[in-house]
């Protein structure tokens, strides 16, 4: 095998591209793209957060109307984040994420000169993936 490392990094970004993981995102992307009532909800919060930043940059702010608007942003965000498209979109942006942190995780250790083949897949739980000023992985 002759190949350099950023062509190495390239069939990388490939087998990224066909794991299941990347595939379930990019369908749960599309979906809720396409999705007009999803749409229609993030359109309307969007709204709503706008009418609550003019309330906010009154001189004279109405306390009452920003708490209404607060407390009416936050039950749209919740109702929003429970629709099932947009769960869905979570866990599959969280498990693909989880992918992503891995494999940085094994280059970073790879290129602090610890073994890829044996090197965990993730970071013990105090550890931030920035390695700068660490003392080390137990």
């Amino acid at each position: 095998m002759n190949m350099d490392v950023i062509e190495m990094a390239r069939e990388l970004g490939k087998a990224i591209q066909e794991d299941e993981r990347y595939t379930r995102y990019m369908d749960a992307c599309t979906l809720n793209d396409t999705d007009t009532e999803l749409q229609n909800e993030i359109g309307k919060f969007n709204l709503k957060r706008s009418q609550l930043g003019e309330e906010l940059r009154k001189d004279s702010k109405d306390t009452e109307s920003i708490k209404v608007l607060n407390d009416e942003i936050q039950q749209m965000y919740k109702d929003i984040m429970e629709m099932p498209k947009m769960v869905e979109f979570n866990q599959a942006k969280a498990d693909l994420e989880k992918l992503i942190t891995s494999v940085n995780y094994i280059i970073t250790q790879a290129s602090e000169g610890a073994d890829p083949e044996t090197c965990p897949e993730t970071p013990p739980a105090s550890c931030s993936g920035n390695c700068s000023g660490c003392a080390g992985c137990s």
